[in-house]
């Protein structure tokens, strides 16, 4: 890896809980934490330096997520809810690693 080139960020990492709305209390009642999106099936919550997913087994598998800026050269990208766009690979050791497609700046 060369100086110039960009490292790529984890965006997220996505944990399965039992019950949604439990376990954002439960982070929110014990870490300092922002709720950015929640539904019957997911939540986002901020830290300072990393999103944390709180996922549903049924809906959404444990995974790390990746900007990625070439997540298309894997396959189709689907779209998603709050608009981004993703694919999910395996690593080497079977783990679910979710590639998200680099959001444009807007200024």
């Amino acid at each position: 890896m060369t100086h110039e080139q960009k490292l790529d960020s984890i965006h997220h990492v996505a944990i399965v809980v039992d019950d949604i709305d439990r376990a954002i209390r439960w982070y929110q009642s014990h870490m300092n934490t922002s709720l950015v999106y929640a539904d019957n099936s997911w939540a986002m919550l901020a830290f300072e330096n990393i999103s944390l997913a709180l996922v549903k087994a049924e809906q959404h598998p444990p995974h790390i997520a990746v900007e990625y800026e070439q997540a298309d050269q894997y396959g189709p990208l689907t779209r998603h809810r709050d608009g981004t766009e993703s694919l999910y690979i395996k690593d080497s050791e079977g783990n679910s690693i979710e590639l998200l497609r680099q959001q444009a700046s807007q200024s």
